[in-house]
């Protein structure tokens, strides 16, 4: 295998596959939206919301990639992983955010990674109500919107007290029993907007926002987020340091001062 970021695959080609599956998700998911469709429960003690448009695009991402890559893996939400016989994987959320899917609003994106050996390399969110891309390759984070397009770069913000903060929602940090160094934060920066799912990372990436810290979180959750932050000049870990592509305990951050300080402020 050659050891360059892709592992040897040709970039362009790895561009075109992200934009391409977008595209075809967004056949699944755009006419869907907003349209009263039935929405499934997956979980018997919660809520954790799937419908015909997660599965159904997701089913067309997997197709496409099977087809140019059918030696590679694919992980997906909606149905079962796929094994490959190399070290490629892609990780696919065909609707990240489908409670704000649901409720009309339009924050939702569809996320597509590559990982190789593990590690996240490329990645992209799509919003098709909104008609913008997010993408990111080694060296690159690109923000596309119909004919528009340019680079994406992270703000230049520090520190906390002038921070703009985001998370999907408090019950993240109910759920796992982190709500006490949630609230130290949350008390620390300038200002805190709920609700954004994937679309505040994307955001961060393009320099509006500069803090994104959630908890709980799925390996499709983030990890084809990774390297539109990292190649956006941003930094994203775990809560105790670690790469995030596992998911779990996520901290994104601007500027590496500013993510030192919102990892001091959760430790205590």
């Amino acid at each position: 295998m050659n050891d360059t970021p892709l592992g040897g695959l040709a970039a362009d080609l790895v561009r075109t596959t992200l934009l391409d599956a977008a595209e075809i998700a967004a056949s699944h998911t755009l006419p869907r939206f907003r349209s009263g469709l039935a929405v499934d429960n997956k979980e018997a003690g919660g809520f954790d919301p799937v419908t015909e448009a997660d599965r159904e695009a997701e089913r067309a991402i997997r197709e496409l990639i099977g087809k140019r890559f059918p030696d590679h893996a694919i992980i997906g939400e909606e149905w079962d992983d796929k094994a490959g016989s190399g070290p490629f994987a892609w990780i696919i959320d065909p609707i990240d955010g489908t409670r704000a899917f649901i409720t009309g609003v339009p924050v939702w994106g569809t996320l597509i990674g590559l990982t190789v050996n593990g590690r996240a390399v490329a990645g992209l969110m799509g919003q098709p109500f909104t008609g913008e891309i997010y993408l990111s390759l080694p060296g690159e984070a690109t923000y596309y919107r119909g004919f528009d397009k340019e680079p994406l770069k992270t703000s230049k913000v520090i520190e906390l007290s002038k921070a703009k903060l985001t998370t999907t929602s408090p019950d993240l940090f109910e759920r796992t029993g982190l709500v006490e160094p949630w609230t130290r934060l949350r008390r620390a920066v300038l200002t805190t907007r709920y609700g954004l799912d994937c679309y505040g990372y994307a955001l961060m990436a393009a320099g509006h926002i500069d803090l994104v810290v959630e908890a709980g979180l799925k390996d499709v959750d983030i990890c084809p987020l990774i390297p539109l932050i990292e190649n956006a000049g941003g930094v994203v870990t775990t809560w105790d340091g670690g790469r995030a592509e596992q998911g779990g305990n996520c901290v994104a951050a601007a500027t590496p001062e500013l993510h030192a300080a919102a990892m001091a402020v959760l430790r205590g």
